[in-house]
């Protein structure tokens, strides 16, 4: 028998994946607690919704998580060093972008200098 394409996760698990790719906790209610990734430029707004109650998630709500997050099979799995030796793929290193700034715009010399 082969490998499997969907190596069975637990909760932890799944919460150190979304973790290392950028999701912060929102909310919990009951047993399923929810975290959010907010738009960036590659990857839509996105929410994983994560039942703690199973002790290792089977393929189909593997496969949910994975879509709910925005990410590749080999994305999701490979966001933790662990999980990528599970999954057989390389370990995904999720850089979070950073938000410039904006800078006030200059006024022009023109209209600093006192008249004459």
């Amino acid at each position: 028998m082969g490998k499997r394409k969907y190596p069975p996760l637990t909760p932890s698990e799944v919460k150190s994946i979304v973790g290392a790719l950028g999701f912060k906790f929102r909310r919990k209610d009951g047993s399923h607690a929810q975290y959010e990734r907010l738009a960036t430029g590659k990857y839509p707004r996105s929410i994983v919704t994560i039942d703690e109650h199973y002790s290792e998630f089977d393929d189909d709500l593997i496969k949910n998580m994975i879509r709910q997050s925005n990410h590749s099979r080999d994305e999701f799995y490979g966001a933790t060093k662990s999980t990528a030796r599970k999954g057989g793929v390389k370990l995904y290193q999720y850089v979070e972008p950073q938000t410039k700034p904006e800078k006030p715009k200059a006024e022009s010399s023109e209209q600093t200098k006192p008249a004459q």
